[in-house]
């Protein structure tokens, strides 16, 4: 089995050192330097309740690091529930049934792309999702990928190959409103050019 590296956090210091010397203790399991954040292939983040302090830390874990954050906290308010995501937490293990072989799923599961949440947190992140969706998004015309239909139309006929020129001619376009949509498309997303575009609309599932 492949070794995990693990950057550890935690609100308090003698939980601190009780995670870092399990962790430490396990062959699958590499336990890094504090400083080391950016080099870890997950971050476990262990608090008794989700406060404004663990929050800071939560973002500066996303801003330093390029792994997923596992979190263990015995109180996360469901508002503050999107915002934890959006730190890359893809696992939230309650404090009081955070065992051994529940830590240990939660950091494998983050390591390979997968993701934990206790099922009242699931529902709740899909109600706070849809809601953002509809009232926020929708009433701007965009999606949960960012994308406008038209600039979705767009970029699935450059995925085709088509320039400029055909793309106006497909959707009934002129030519200046095709460049307008891209231009300001790739500004609003920072995409560097056309397949960066496309990519990124693959990415997003909408082509």
């Amino acid at each position: 089995m492949e070794r995990v590296r693990v950057a550890v956090r935690a609100s308090d210091p003698i939980t601190m050192a009780g995670l870092t010397s399990y962790l430490g203790g396990r062959s699958d399991v590499g336990v890094l330097l504090t400083q080391q954040v950016a080099d870890a292939d997950v971050c476990v983040v262990a608090a008794d309740r989700v406060s404004r302090e663990v929050m800071s830390t939560l973002r500066a874990v996303a801003e330093e690091g390029t792994g997923p954050t596992v979190l263990v906290t015995g109180q996360l308010d469901p508002a503050d529930l999107l915002t934890v995501v959006e730190c890359r937490v893809v696992a939230v293990l309650p404090r009081g049934a955070a065992t051994d072989d529940r830590l240990i799923g939660g950091i494998r599961a983050a390591a390979t792309g997968g993701g934990v949440l206790p099922p009242e947190l699931l529902g709740e992140l899909l109600r706070q999702v849809e809601r953002l969706q509809r009232q926020v998004l929708a009433p701007r015309g965009l999606n949960a990928s960012g994308l406008m239909p038209r600039e979705i139309n767009v970029l699935r006929l450059m995925a085709e190959g088509l320039d400029t020129t055909e793309i106006a001619d497909r959707l009934c376009y002129s030519e200046r409103t095709v460049r307008n949509i891209i231009y300001t498309m790739s500004s609003r997303l920072n995409l560097r050019n056309r397949p960066h575009a496309v990519a990124y609309a693959m990415r997003a599932g909408m082509i």
